[in-house]
């Protein structure tokens, strides 16, 4: 008896501590700091949401995608617009089913893949299938990298200037103005953002 006693406080204890830790690690740490990054930084804390004219905004009614999230970039317009790179999260860019393709460097699956995409693109962008950069043909660990590379944003100006009837130097230069360098002067690569990229595409044209 003494033992079931023992036992049945020991497991009472357990569940107290279970219950508060869940209380505060999972309700009030969360609500605490989701709080404080809304003062500190609420365009972050809302999603970093964009609207048609690439202001910033805090009320999704408003925008058109988010700065940290990769998107479609299909319809009509399609083809006068910058594209991402490929995405392996859902049928693509797919935000709540999000993951990478899983594949290792020799799976026949990405080797077919990639040999797919390189003619795919080389075609729509009028290039040789070797000119065609690394990002343009593989799929981020997420599957909703919002940016490409300065080299596959270079690959597609000729075609989104002339789909658009821009001079080719003024696409040249919103390329240049939407680029990020490396993080903290370091980390990975010059990136450009697609959604920002093809804001201010959309702007130039209809000015």
């Amino acid at each position: 008896m003494k033992d079931i006693y023992s036992l049945f406080r020991f497991s009472l204890a357990g569940l107290r501590m279970m219950v508060a830790a869940t209380l505060v690690l999972g309700v009030a740490y969360p609500l605490a700091v989701l709080g404080i990054a809304h003062v500190v930084a609420p365009w972050q804390a809302a999603g970093s949401l964009v609207t048609a004219s690439g202001a910033h905004t805090t009320d999704p009614d408003q925008a058109v995608g988010s700065a940290v999230i990769g998107q479609l970039v299909d319809g009509e317009d399609a083809a006068a617009l910058f594209q991402p790179r490929p995405s392996a999260a859902g049928d693509g860019y797919d935000p709540l089913n999000t993951y990478g393709s899983n594949w290792g460097p020799e799976a026949p699956e990405l080797v077919a893949a990639i040999k797919d995409r390189k003619a795919e693109i080389a075609d729509r962008e009028g290039v040789d299938p070797a000119d065609v950069p690394p990002d343009a043909v593989t799929a981020s660990a997420s599957g909703l990298d919002p940016d490409i590379s300065v080299a596959y944003a270079d690959l597609q100006v000729p075609r989104v200037a002339a789909a658009n009837g821009l001079d080719e130097e003024q696409v040249r230069a919103l390329v240049a103005e939407h680029t990020s360098g490396r993080t903290w002067g370091v980390l990975g690569e010059p990136r450009v953002n697609v959604l920002e990229l093809n804001i201010a595409v959309r702007q130039l044209a209809g000015s």
